[in-house]
């Protein structure tokens, strides 16, 4: 009798751990049925938003920017069982973005989610004496302009269907100061600022508006920036900059919070909009100058 029942025990327990098998895991079905936009997809933060976002069982992905090879190689290495498409797209020719939603809407019937993410940065080493028209031009006309015309032609679509989320990628720029150039920092600034105001415009047709603004994630970009291509130098100065130590930013950690503000459930738990989710492990709450002050006069 014992053993029948330690028999039909071990039974039961190998065919509830087959069905929990089989069953689809609720984390790979928070974009289910949804339709995304993300521009500058291609490569960095863009990327991995992509890649994760495109992982959620009956989602489907759009992917809008500039590098067309890195575009389409992304639709040859993981299209082949799903729903994404890649379309040529400069966010500051607002033909471009228009093209870019009428042809989603056309292939996909709506879209639910803008990840307005494509930016370019500036110089590290530009002072207000080195600024001038064609700096301030470029950095905005992608930064701030291509962030308002996805916000527009998003919403031309999304406030028929009252609905939609729609993500800006700013910066920890956006929450600090003395460690971006000028015109960078104020661009995003200037993104954080159209979030929350938009936030309040579209919040009436029931579409969320955000940020994420993440500390120093080595991307193509940052390496460039700093010129150092290797990412274990990069990682190792953001390490020791860093407030939060013992662990390291990457883009799957800032497309894992773009991820968060997509899903419904930024929408039904906390129905957040207009906000601002820094992504800096604390940097942004330290006084660094009065730390280095401190430490400086204690040791002499």
């Amino acid at each position: 009798m014992k053993k029948e029942r330690e028999r039909l025990s071990a039974t039961t327990a190998t065919s509830q751990k087959k069905e929990k098998t089989c069953l689809p895991s609720p984390i790979l079905k928070k974009l289910e049925g949804k339709v995304t936009i993300v521009t500058g997809g291609a490569s960095g933060i863009g990327e991995s938003a992509t890649r994760l976002f495109i992982k959620h069982i009956g989602a489907k992905v759009v992917i809008a920017d500039i590098q067309d090879d890195l575009g389409q190689s992304i639709i040859k290495e993981i299209g082949k069982n799903k729903v994404i498409s890649y379309v040529h797209c400069n966010v500051k020719v607002e033909k471009d973005v228009e093209n870019v939603v009428d042809m989603t809407v056309s292939k996909y019937g709506k879209i639910d989610i803008m990840f307005s993410n494509a930016g370019v940065p500036e110089e590290l080493d530009s002072t207000i004496l080195k600024i001038d028209y064609e700096i301030f031009k470029k950095v905005f006309d992608v930064n701030v302009f291509g962030t308002l015309m996805c916000a527009k032609h998003a919403a031309r679509v999304m406030i028929p269907d009252k609905k939609g989320s729609i993500i800006f990628t700013s910066s920890i720029s956006s929450v600090t100061c003395g460690g971006a150039a000028h015109t960078y920092l104020a661009s995003k600034h200037a993104v954080v600022g159209l979030a929350k105001n938009l936030g309040v415009e579209l919040g009436q047709h029931g579409i969320r508006v955000n940020c994420v603004s993440p500390f120093c994630v080595p991307t193509q970009m940052l390496k460039n920036g700093l010129g150092i291509n290797e990412k274990e130098k990069i990682e190792e100065f953001v390490s020791q900059i860093a407030n939060m130590k013992g662990t390291r930013l990457d883009v799957e950690d800032v497309a894992q919070a773009t991820l968060y503000l997509a899903s419904d459930e930024s929408k039904y738990m906390l129905y957040i909009s207009g906000m601002n989710i820094v992504i800096d492990g604390g940097f942004s709450t330290i006084n660094v100058a009065l730390k280095k002050d401190i430490s400086n006069t204690l040791s002499s």
